[in-house]
């Protein structure tokens, strides 16, 4: 019988970052690997975080996008801070969590 983390463990790699289910190819860092990018979970987080937009002068823009993606895929989870690449377009790394296999990712952006 599989434990509950092994059972996490499949269900990461069968569902949740199956190119036919949820999962999209992106190329991040230069690397291409199936991740999911999760546009409705930032905007939740931009409502609860509205302050952030107050600091930029007009015509900036904050540009924020999460990622999900395999931690075996993506290797050592980001620092906070670096810079790193999504299909071809910079980010810094905003927040980095390791959600059991799964990293957890926010970008941003300063954009005009």
């Amino acid at each position: 019988m599989m434990s509950f983390k092994e059972l996490v463990e499949q269900d990461n790699k069968t569902v949740f970052m199956n190119l036919d289910e949820f999962a999209d190819t992106h190329v991040i860092g230069g690397k291409e690997m199936p991740c999911i990018i999760d546009n409705n979970e930032m905007i939740d987080r931009e409502k609860r975080y509205q302050y952030k937009r107050s600091l930029y002068a007009d015509g900036v823009y904050l540009k924020e996008v999460l990622l999900y993606v395999k931690a075996e895929d993506f290797g050592p989870l980001p620092a906070v801070g670096r810079l790193l690449t999504l299909d071809k377009k910079s980010y810094i790394v905003s927040d980095a969590i390791d959600e059991g296999g799964i990293y957890s990712i926010s970008l941003e952006a300063n954009k005009t």
